[in-house]
């Protein structure tokens, strides 16, 4: 039969089947891709296929020795895997059975087993990653193995991570090069510090790591401080509102409440000074209470030494220019002479003072709004 009429033939039985592979001129074979589908059937087949090579070590060639047994593997796939494993197969000399014997030791023989298994196949059981993350952690930083070393930091940072183990995590973090990891673990100590010092790994830390346990007492130190000063500025800063309140409340007036000779604006919109409201109530308390006389009052103390904070920071120079009650009169006192200047009130007007500069784009937008 001629190769035209077996084509001829062909032809009427129906289409045949695609090659799989085809030779090309220069005799190398060249593969058709494959489906999607049929590309995770066949990820997932060899994945499979790599894993049940682990689990029954058939042909093994190499004995894994560990504190409690030994793991049959194969040194061709551990030495591809791992460049660190693969020089220690170089180095080491065949024993019994022609088999080669590397040593991990100092880790759980699980733990082992675990590694070596995500060499084979990438796979793992997620208990078992979450009960050996940390010696995980440790066995891929030293195998120079960075996918294991990306899930197990992957792991700790979405959960795993807490108060019993953030101090072990630490220092592992530190001899494993993950800075991120670090950064997170010091954060949590930072947060939680009254609960980690309470921990099992801290007491231990603290015997085998002095230096450390210094180091993290004072982040936590210097911490407090910047809480402190932050809370220092913000009461600096309602002070400086109260301030500027005060000066809108007496040359402008505010809704129900201003200076006699002007009629107070009533609106029902928000006043642009954040202090308005609760000063308002103050000024009428302080105007209508009966035991105004010095320390007699809580409230109207409170009141006097608003006053005289403003006398203190108020640049005006012309007694018809400033509209507060009392300013000029502090202010002749204070030049005469005839009130002491108490350091704590000077250092309160300084840091008011430094409040105000900072403060000042805010409070002149606040003063146009309340203009307009």
């Amino acid at each position: 039969m001629t190769v035209e009429r077996m084509e001829t033939c062909a032809q009427r039985c129906g289409p045949s089947a695609p090659p799989v592979l085809v030779l090309n001129p220069r005799n190398k074979y060249t593969y058709k891709r494959l489906s999607s589908c049929s590309s995770t059937v066949a990820v997932e087949s060899t994945r499979d296929l790599w894993d049940r090579i682990f689990i029954q070590g058939y042909s093994a060639d190499v004995m894994v020795q560990t504190n409690d047994g030994t793991i049959p593997a194969h040194g061709a796939i551990l030495g591809m895997a791992s460049p660190v494993i693969d020089g220690m197969l170089r180095s080491s000399k065949r024993r019994q059975h022609h088999r080669k014997i590397i040593s991990i030791r100092c880790v759980p023989h699980d733990a082992v087993r675990v590694f070596l298994r995500f060499l084979y196949s990438s796979c793992y059981e997620q208990e078992e990653m979450d009960h050996y993350i940390l010696h995980l952690l440790v066995l891929s930083h030293v195998f120079m193995v960075p996918s294991l070393k990306k899930l197990c930091v992957q792991a700790l940072e979405k959960g795993l991570l807490n108060v019993d183990n953030v101090i072990d995590v630490l220092q592992l973090s530190r001899l494993c090069d993950t800075s991120r990891l670090s950064v997170l673990c010091q954060r949590m100590i930072l947060n939680d510090f009254g609960l980690v010092s309470a921990t099992e790994g801290w007491k231990v830390m603290r015997q085998s790591n002095p230096l450390m346990e210094r180091e993290l007492v004072d982040l936590v130190e210097r911490k407090k401080e910047m809480q402190k000063k932050q809370e220092e500025q913000k009461i600096y800063l309602q002070l400086n509102q109260a301030m500027e309140a005060l000066v809108h409340i007496c040359r402008d007036g505010c809704r129900t409440i201003g200076p006699h000779d002007k009629v107070p604006r009533i609106s029902t919109d928000p006043c642009n000074y954040p202090a308005c409201k609760g000063l308002e109530a103050l000024v009428r308390h302080f105007a209508d209470c009966k035991r105004r006389v010095a320390g007699g009052c809580p409230h109207c103390k409170r009141m006097w030494q608003l006053l005289e904070l403003h006398s203190r920071i108020c640049e005006e120079t012309e007694i018809k220019n400033c509209r507060v009650p009392l300013c000029w009169i502090f202010k002749e006192k204070l030049k005469e002479g005839n009130k002491k200047d108490d350091p704590k009130f000077k250092l309160l007007v300084s840091k008011v003072l430094e409040a105000k500069s900072r403060s000042r784009p805010s409070s002149l937008l606040a003063m146009t709004s309340a203009s307009t």
